[in-house]
């Protein structure tokens, strides 16, 4: 037999990067870390590089540490479609970090992101972030509170965490609402009490600024949201993904949502049209 031929890849087509264990911030004396996708280009620097948009993906995980690695398997089709992903991890809230260190650590995710655009070969004026769960919960205030100072730290203070597209999915956008519906779940009286400060007077403010339903506010400038949530969810009621819908309505904010039918929460939801969805309205716009 023969032997066989094939030509090789000299652009490096189609082959992706992961780069691991990337420190953005040590708040509270904690490194908090992110993955990064890129193409296997950036390795050479002899071979053409291209700045390309960027997207932020925020894993749900109730609060604490988000697992970096859970969608990177399919978040590498995003890479293919021209985007650097990086992949967040945040302070968990189990460890004594209530609200708002969750929110100042993706915001500041988004500003290293910024000032190192030039090293990731990241167009800085491009950037879409995308949150499941609590990392939806994340994603929806970043959006919604663009360089709010009440969330800034002094970390790259010189760049800004305001974002130019956001993607939801089975977000907790009314905070309140979404702990009476799991209230009978395990550890849901505790997590409170980390989220929210150990005086339980002060948890409806505390709910009410860290619920995305109530920070739409008039006569301001949001980027695109799409919104996403399984019809069957036992965990953050679909309500919740409706009432954020409308409400961006009522304040002519472009929305676009999604009623996964039958779906509960994570499992099932996930679909390769889920992911083609997200990926046309990123195009739209951000890409």
């Amino acid at each position: 037999m023969s032997i066989k031929e094939i030509s090789n890849n000299p652009t490096l087509a189609g082959q992706v990067r992961l780069i691991e264990d990337i420190v953005y911030s040590a708040a509270d004396g904690e490194a908090q870390k992110m993955s990064i996708l890129a193409p296997w280009t950036q390795r050479y620097k002899d071979l053409p590089q291209a700045k390309r948009p960027l997207l932020v993906f925020v894993q749900g995980s109730s609060w604490t540490t988000p697992t970096l690695g859970e969608k990177i398997p399919q978040l590498v089709q995003f890479v293919h479609a021209g985007y650097i992903v990086a992949t967040v991890q945040h302070r968990s809230a189990l460890d004594g970090h209530a609200f708002p260190a969750f929110l100042q650590d993706v915001k500041t995710a988004i500003r290293y992101l910024r000032a190192h655009a030039a090293e990731y070969q990241i167009d800085p004026d491009r950037v879409g972030i995308w949150g499941t769960s609590s990392g939806a919960n994340a994603a929806l205030l970043t959006a919604l509170t663009p360089n709010d100072p009440r969330y800034e730290t002094a970390d790259y203070a010189d760049q800004s965490d305001a974002v130019d597209a956001v993607i939801s999915c089975f977000a907790p956008t009314d905070v309140a609402d979404t702990f009476a519906f799991s209230k009978n779940v395990p550890g849901s009286d505790a997590m409170q009490f980390c989220l929210f400060g150990t005086d339980p007077t002060k948890w409806p403010a505390i709910k009410r600024e860290m619920s995305p339903l109530y920070q739409v506010k008039d006569n301001q400038q949001y980027p695109p949201f799409l919104l996403m949530h399984g019809d069957a969810d036992k965990t953050v009621p679909y309500h919740e993904m409706e009432d954020m819908y409308h409400e961006l309505e009522k304040h002519h904010v472009a929305v676009e949502a999604y009623r996964v039918r039958g779906a509960v929460h994570e499992r099932d939801f996930w679909s390769q049209q889920i992911y083609d969805i997200a990926r046309e309205f990123l195009d739209r716009n951000v890409k």
